[in-house]
């Protein structure tokens, strides 16, 4: 039996590539060369049939470690929790009072983005900060 060595995180969501650019900001992600033959996204775009023009986009971690994100058009709104979401991981090895403050500053930055802060979870000395991106679906600064 042969071991996956890479997967990549797909959202459903109604506008493509505005979420796409939003978790590059988030994550310091890029997006990818457009494909062979095309100078840009947008000239790909522009060759699809229309009803499959911006339905898809993606943004890939520029070091190659974390996997690749994949957003889709989809045509119903979100209306749940989610069941799988990201964990933001920016407080990694703090603890209490420094790992707060860690988590406060990654919020700050993030609304101007348009990210919804939602609730903190902290007991002192464990934390984190529950966040919407701009389509709603919910991510944990962890």
């Amino acid at each position: 039996m042969t071991s996956i060595r890479q997967f990549q995180v797909t959202f459903d969501c109604a506008d493509p590539e505005r979420v796409a650019r939003f978790w590059c900001e988030v994550l310091g992600y890029v997006v990818p060369p457009p494909p062979k033959g095309f100078a840009t996204w947008d000239d790909f775009d522009r060759s699809l049939p229309p009803e499959r023009q911006g339905s898809a986009f993606a943004c890939v971690d520029p070091s190659g470690v974390g996997p690749r994100l994949f957003f889709q058009r989809v045509p119903e709104a979100k209306v749940v929790k989610n069941r799988v979401h990201l964990d933001v991981r920016v407080g990694t090895g703090l603890v209490g009072e420094e790992r707060l403050a860690a988590l406060e500053a990654e919020c700050a930055r993030l609304l101007p983005l348009g990210a919804v802060r939602v609730r903190l979870l902290y007991d002192g000395t464990d934390s984190c900060i529950v966040m919407r991106d701009i389509e709603g679906n919910e991510f944990c600064l962890d």
